[in-house]
């Protein structure tokens, strides 16, 4: 372990002390030193992922980590590194992200708040100054806008991973975007530049809807004012659809969207069910070529995508500032996340830690 010369010795975190409670947003005694792998990032920005919610909602179950920090994707500088990183250096601008990438898994970092131990696992980000495993970073050029760039350590690679490795569209394809969030929206626009014929957004906010268009799909479904199944049938009754992405996690959707596609349609599972929640599906067309399966980040590989999607930004193939549409500080969290599940915010929310 080595000590860190200037290192701040404590830093602003929000904290999830319990399930279905808000986040504590308190100071937070940083590490003293840093372990062989592990990374000192003082963060400029991070996104907030549905992710979170679910962690916070306990979908996967009682939590037994509490009290821990959360954030899986944001954007800083490089303020130290511990013994045995290769891959990045002090000064360098740096993408965090939760899909493992080049360099060590690191031990991930302990904290301490009011004499309790605070856990965290190989990433933080709702975290001013955080310690992160070295294969949780990205270096990225030290001009790229801070802003966007969180976006790439999940919304960005997971929508466009779920397009490129898991649903494979190809030209002429038609494909079903069932939730139109953060990461759904990214799906709509990595469906776009794939060549699809028909991206159909389907979600029950029309502020978010509108912000599909914008990102490229043919037509949407308001699920708050049709039957969102009726009219997928009418759209799709001729030439049902090749590929149904379910953001929602909901066991229902996750059914009837599995019966809806083609004989060779694929079925790509991006939010996740509640602990317990059982989908029943008719297996007999996966004899013949009709596939369900789900997805982990996309399988995206950040060393490699996120370069190449920030290559497809900076050439204007994709645009993500209007994916951004609420921006506040840390001390705003909660703010932040009332309005994700109210469907007030309709595209990406993003803490800023200079407000």
């Amino acid at each position: 372990m080595t000590g860190i010369a200037n290192a701040p010795r404590e830093t602003k975190a929000a904290i999830l002390v319990a399930q279905n409670r808000d986040l504590v947003v308190d100071t937070v005694s940083m590490p003293a030193t840093l372990d062989v792998g592990q990374v000192m990032v003082h963060l400029k920005f991070s996104g907030i992922c549905g992710s979170q919610l679910g962690e916070i909602d306990g979908v996967k179950g009682p939590d037994p980590w509490m009290p821990h920090l959360l954030g899986h994707e944001g954007s800083g500088f490089v303020a130290a590194v511990g013994p045995g990183v290769k891959h990045a250096k002090p000064g360098d601008a740096v993408v965090l992200h939760w899909r493992p990438s080049r360099g060590i898994e690191a031990t991930p970092p302990k904290y301490d708040w009011r004499g309790k131990v605070v856990n965290a696992g190989w990433v933080t980000t709702f975290n001013e100054w955080t310690v992160v495993a070295e294969n949780r970073l990205t270096v990225i050029p030290a001009t790229t806008d801070l802003k966007t760039a969180a976006l790439y350590g999940c919304a960005v690679t997971t929508g466009f991973g779920v397009i490129d490795n898991r649903a494979k569209v190809r030209l002429g394809e038609t494909v079903i975007v069932f939730g139109a969030g953060g990461i759904g929206l990214n799906i709509v626009q990595g469906a776009a530049l794939a060549g699809a014929r028909a991206v159909v957004a389907v979600d029950r906010f029309a502020n978010r809807l509108e912000l599909a268009r914008g990102c490229g799909a043919t037509s949407t479904i308001d699920g708050s004012k049709v039957d969102a199944w009726v009219e997928l049938r009418k759209a799709f009754a001729d030439h049902p659809p090749d590929v149904f992405i379910d953001n929602t996690g909901q066991p229902e959707v996750i059914a009837r969207g599995y019966d809806l596609v083609s004989s060779q349609g694929r079925v790509i599972l991006v939010g996740v069910p509640k602990k317990g929640a059982a989908t029943q599906l008719y297996t007999l067309p996966l004899h013949f070529g009709r596939t369900i399966v789900g997805t982990t980040g996309g399988e995206a590989a950040p060393q490699t995508d996120i370069p190449r999607y920030m290559a497809l930004a900076a050439s204007r193939e994709i645009d993500l500032n209007d994916i951004i549409t609420d921006v506040a500080g840390l001390a705003q969290v909660n703010d932040l996340i009332r309005k994700m599940r109210s469907g007030e915010s309709s595209g990406r929310c993003i803490i800023d830690f200079s407000r």
